[in-house]
């Protein structure tokens, strides 16, 4: 039997599988895509601006059945928008495209280019008073980011969307989530399709009788991470949604423990100097 929404565990009311759209920039593909994942059941779903897709994203979302209320959107500002004005009026605009009155979660991108913590989280702060987002987040940071942003922002950060699979598990990252209470939402959980090429996640997919995607997402929610793969095709986006239903023995979620790598596939030269 397939899951169904009420199968995905939500922290905060953010559905902890999401649905990904990065390189999904064929309006036609990606607004089909979108439709078919909340057919399907996904109720999280990720953009961004530099994606160049919010349109795409838009008419899914309206084709589909489902009511906006139920879905859990999320877009990032881009690092050329990040000057306090930028940020309102390209938020302004990303919300036109998406077809929304309201963003579930609004991100920074990357803390670059445009990017000044003190001019650009304040104009973060004035789109949630107004209503137009329900939680702040950011993408990309290191704990320094992190803990400067916390100085000065009254809300607090929701979630840090970063790089995260078996290969690159981010432990001082998610250390720094638990203890400062932020979600880290996984960008590339599937390491850019390398899971499927790993021995270690075979012989478990094997195991049990599903793919190494299913695997690595199913590791990424035990260990309380949100993530959010992208698919283009029906069957892998129902391939990835069947992974809320395997449920991994400790003994090999230990033997992915020990697959990290520090495997980065995205790593762009505006990144941070010093990467875990």
């Amino acid at each position: 039997m397939s899951p169904t929404p009420a199968d995905v565990p939500t922290v905060d009311g953010m559905p902890q599988l999401g649905f990904g759209t990065w390189e999904n920039d064929d309006h036609d593909q990606c607004a089909t895509s979108v439709e078919t994942a909340l057919d399907v059941g996904y109720r999280h779903i990720d953009t961004a601006q530099i994606y160049r897709n919010e349109a795409a994203v838009g008419d899914g979302i309206a084709a589909s059945s489902v009511p906006r209320e139920d879905i859990f959107l999320a877009t990032k500002v881009w690092i050329s928008n990040l000057a306090a004005d930028d940020v309102l009026t390209t938020t302004d605009e990303s919300l036109e495209r998406l077809g929304t009155e309201y963003l579930d979660l609004l991100y920074v991108h990357w803390a670059a280019g445009e990017y000044n913590p003190e001019e650009t989280l304040p104009a973060f702060e004035q789109l949630y008073e107004s209503g137009k987002i329900n939680r702040i987040g950011v993408s990309n940071f290191e704990p320094a980011h992190l803990d400067r942003a916390r100085e000065l922002l009254d809300v607090p950060i929701f979630a840090n969307q970063v790089e995260l699979h078996p290969f690159l598990q981010q432990e001082t990252l998610r250390e720094y989530a638990t203890e400062a209470g932020i979600n880290l939402v996984a960008y590339s959980p599937l390491a850019r399709g390398n899971v499927i090429d790993d021995a270690v996640l075979g012989e478990i997919a094997e195991k049990y009788g599903v793919s190494e995607p299913q695997v690595s997402l199913a590791w990424l929610r035990e260990k309380g991470i949100t993530a959010i793969p992208k698919a283009t095709s029906e069957e892998h986006i129902r391939d990835n949604w069947q992974s809320l239903s395997l449920e991994l023995e400790s003994e090999d979620i230990e033997r992915i423990d020990e697959r990290d790598r520090k495997l980065r596939t995205v790593n762009p030269d505006f990144g941070p100097d010093n990467w875990e």
